[in-house]
């Protein structure tokens, strides 16, 4: 199995759309799950502040080709075409094509 790397990400929700996109995550559909099972995905989080930033964590060995694959995918796809409403300063493309990954500086094991 190969090493699986930790990844952050940043995006910015509408604030006005916090509760629905909240809903949204309650319920994300099977074929998504699977989806991003079956690209390398793993531990994956979002984590939601008031104002709208939106922080995400995955594990994977390798965040460019397990993105690159979701890409690929009819479901996210049709994923994103239904989200894209929700995010801030996407310019036309969807949230995992904006996602603005972090430097890890620390970890504790």
């Amino acid at each position: 199995m190969p090493e699986m790397k930790r990844h952050c990400f940043v995006l910015r929700v509408k604030p006005d759309r916090l509760e629905e996109y909240r809903e949204r995550h309650r319920a994300v559909w099977p074929e998504m799950l699977e989806a991003l099972r079956e690209t390398g995905w793993r531990n994956y989080s979002l984590f939601l502040r008031g104002d709208g930033l939106l922080v995400g964590y995955v594990e994977c060995a390798d965040f460019d080709a397990s993105r690159a694959a979701m890409l690929k995918t009819e479901v996210n796809a049709r994923w994103q075409a239904e989200m894209r409403e929700f995010f801030e300063d996407l310019g036309g493309a969807g949230a995992d094509e904006r996602m603005l990954p972090l430097e890890e500086v620390f970890h504790l094991e």
